[in-house]
């Protein structure tokens, strides 16, 4: 038995079960089968959906949008994030790449649709969207509800336990979306150019879309049309991108151009799109979707109301706004300024605006340009110029009521306004008023060119005079030549002898502090003349005493002497105490210079009494009077009171937010520490008045970094 069992072992063959490769259905395994075999198993499960769009071809930046994504996906709780943004911003783009990044991490199946937001079909249906999810996810039609809400309910269902991951692409509603989200822990990328807030309410969570920044531009014209050619033209490709406005849609249409014509010059394709009438235009290739076109499908989705807020603000001349412009343009009174609030957040929900800060507002400018082309189609000329009136007027009235509220003082030519402007900004302090002045400073000096170009001579010199206060404290002196040279031009073109007179007085004063003292003799001789063709003795014995203080700068201090003094006797006879108070300062700066310091004392105390009566009418020169004091303490060697007023002028203008004069008082101050010896104190006030007068452009900047390096060599001197 035992041999025969040993004989069995060696000729049976072994029995071994193996199995190796992809297994997709049922396997059988068996030693020896004899008779038929008869398996019954249930149908093979669907594989899972890969529904992703292919990566996109050429993807440049991001990298902010990219770790926003990362960072509120990354959680095991499921998350909805939307990515807003204007119509060709890249919004799809970067959500199918960033999909493609992270697919591997959803083995449950990734699902896609195009929801058709502004399509031409219309939005897709959720109903729709839920059925086609549903096929994908291995359902058969039979199995399918008929309602969306039963559609809904059988999603969640199916879904509730497979991590997916969803890219809702062109999301025109929340309602749309809605039905679409899983129960289960999944990833779901919404894009859209409305800011869905309803979803937000939902927790959903937002990433907004803005436009490439210059280099990543240039990144993506190079990844589309080759590095060599962008390198080789790459001040023109820097054009290029600009005029694209950074919109990855613009950019490669451009781009698309540029790859299909290897002969094409970068140059050439910016002299094509150098023409604002036709850059939309030339914006579209063969096979692409015109600019135009993805513009326009958010326009019409507009209310009327909206739409002609759209068409307006394509005339206002500077970059960003308010709500008080829109106000404006809308046409709310105070009890209605909510409207204004409802259209400008419809035109912020399709991202044909977007908001850069609190409460300020802006266009793209290929939106700008559609927003322009459109008004000319569809608003009669006399609309669109009464439109820029009211934009105009309403710079005018607010800038004007800046002016009053720092410089109650100033004699201003009055205006009859002829547009209903809504809410104008009121100010109830000097700092507030200052404050709007530089904020809209841009706006306030496209508005005065705008209305030069568009012919309201009058408005545009007004517009210049009302920019006097942020002028006078800021010193900004190139800006202060454009204003007042525009100004100028404006009073000629207007035929106002008066207005003209008192922009060349400002013009001489300006041309002066630049350094143009031919050019500030001219201005402030005409300016005299001016004046007394116009019968104004008060005007005429400004431009003298302007006159004068040219001749203090240059060096003619005896023709100087003589004019002040006859001014100072004038302003006494007047009767005008603040004119008086200010020729004294100027005059006690000559004194000062000629070593009488005595009579520069005398004349500033008067000053100081003068400024102190009137109060809060005037604190920039009663300030002025402290940094006159420190200059005649300092010559007069007494260094304890010249401290003492360069401190308080110091803070004053400080306080008054004026730079210039500020850095004027430091730089006593710094004076004041090098006569005691003190380099280190001598350099800090000298170094922050520097940096002071290089940021204004200011001729004082000279002169400082020379006082500047006299002082380090004399602390290296000391340390030797």
């Amino acid at each position: 038995m035992d041999d025969a069992r040993d004989d069995r072992r060696t000729t049976r063959p072994a029995v071994r079960n193996d199995l190796s490769g992809t297994v997709t259905g049922p396997v059988v395994q068996s030693a020896a089968i004899h008779g038929g075999v008869h398996l019954h198993t249930g149908p093979l499960p669907p594989p899972a959906p890969r529904q992703l769009p292919p990566r996109p071809a050429h993807l440049a930046g991001r990298t902010q949008e990219i770790a926003a994504l990362s960072r509120l996906t990354g959680t095991d709780a499921g998350s909805v994030v939307m990515l807003c943004g204007p119509a060709g911003v890249g919004k799809s783009a970067l959500a199918r790449w960033w999909a493609h990044e992270v697919r591997a991490g959803f083995p449950g199946g990734q699902l896609y649709v195009d929801l058709g937001g502004y399509g031409a079909t219309g939005p897709l249906d959720p109903g729709d969207a839920l059925g086609a999810f549903l096929r994908a996810l291995g359902l058969a039609s039979e199995q399918i509800p008929g309602s969306l809400a039963e559609r809904t309910a059988l999603y969640r269902t199916v879904t509730a336990d497979t991590p997916l991951l969803l890219l809702l692409d062109d999301a025109y509603s929340a309602a749309q979306v809605r039905p679409l989200l899983p129960t289960s822990a999944s990833v779901v990328l919404v894009t859209s150019r409305r800011r869905l807030t309803g979803l937000v309410a939902d927790g959903a969570r937002m990433v907004d879309v803005r436009p490439l920044p210059p280099a990543d531009s240039m990144r993506l014209l190079s990844r589309v049309v080759g590095d060599v050619r962008i390198d080789r033209e790459g001040r023109s490709a820097g054009e290029l991108a600009e005029l694209c406005g950074g919109l990855p849609l613009a950019l490669t249409v451009a781009a698309g151009r540029l790859a299909a014509r290897p002969f094409l010059s970068v140059r050439t394709m910016v002299a094509d799109l150098a023409d604002e009438n036709e850059r939309l235009t030339r914006l579209a290739g063969p096979d692409d979707v015109p600019v135009r076109t993805v513009f326009d499908v958010s326009y019409r989705d507009l209310s009327p109301q909206a739409a002609a807020l759209y068409r307006r603000l394509s005339l206002h001349p500077g970059n960003d706004f308010g709500p008080g412009l829109a106000t404006a343009l809308v046409g709310a009174d105070r009890v209605a300024r909510t409207v204004t609030f409802d259209v400008l957040g419809e035109l912020l929900g399709v991202s044909l605006l977007e908001e850069i800060d609190e409460e300020r507002f802006r266009f793209h400018d290929l939106l700008r340009l559609h927003a322009r082309e459109t008004a000319e189609k569809s608003d009669d000329p006399v609309d669109r110029r009464a439109a820029l009136l009211t934009i105009l007027e309403y710079y005018l009235a607010a800038a004007r009521n800046a002016d009053q509220a720092v410089t109650p003082y100033r004699r201003r030519l009055p205006y009859t306004f002829r547009q209903p402007l809504g809410v104008v900004p009121e100010f109830t302090d000097r700092a507030e008023a200052l404050a709007w002045l530089t904020r809209e400073q841009a706006n306030l000096v496209q508005a005065g060119r705008a209305a030069l170009d568009n012919g309201y001579p009058e408005l545009a010199w007004l517009l210049s005079d009302a920019l006097w206060p942020l002028l006078l404290y800021v010193k900004n002196y190139q800006l202060r030549l454009e204003v007042d040279r525009r100004g100028v031009a404006a009073a000629r073109a207007w035929g106002n002898i008066w207005a003209e007179a008192d922009m060349l007085k400002r013009l001489s004063r300006a041309s002066m502090r630049v350094g143009a003292y031919d050019d500030a003799e001219l201005h402030g001789r005409a300016a005299v003349e001016r004046y007394r063709e116009a019968g104004d003795v008060r005007g005429g014995i400004d431009a003298r005493e302007g006159l004068a203080s040219l001749y203090l700068e240059t060096g003619r201090e005896e023709e100087a002497g003589r004019l002040l003094v006859d001014v100072l006797a004038e302003n006494r006879a007047l009767g005008e105490p603040r004119s008086v108070g200010l020729t004294c300062v100027n005059l006690a700066a000559l004194r000062t210079r000629s070593g009488r310091t005595e009579e520069a004392l005398s004349l500033l105390a008067e000053a100081r009494k003068i400024f102190t009566d009137l109060g809060e009418v005037d604190p920039y020169n009663a300030a002025r009077v402290s940094i006159g004091l420190a200059s005649a303490h300092l010559g007069g060697g007494d260094l304890d009171a010249a401290e003492r007023a360069a401190a308080d002028a110091a803070d004053r203008m400080t306080a008054l937010g004026s730079a210039n004069e500020r850095a004027e008082a430091l730089t006593l101050l710094g004076e004041i520490a090098e006569r005691r010896g003190d380099v280190a104190t001598a350099r800090q006030h000298l170094t922050e008045a520097l940096a002071a007068f290089v940021s204004l452009a200011s001729p004082r900047a000279r002169d400082v970094a020379t006082r500047l390096d006299r002082a380090g060599q004399a602390g290296a001197e000391r340390a030797e």
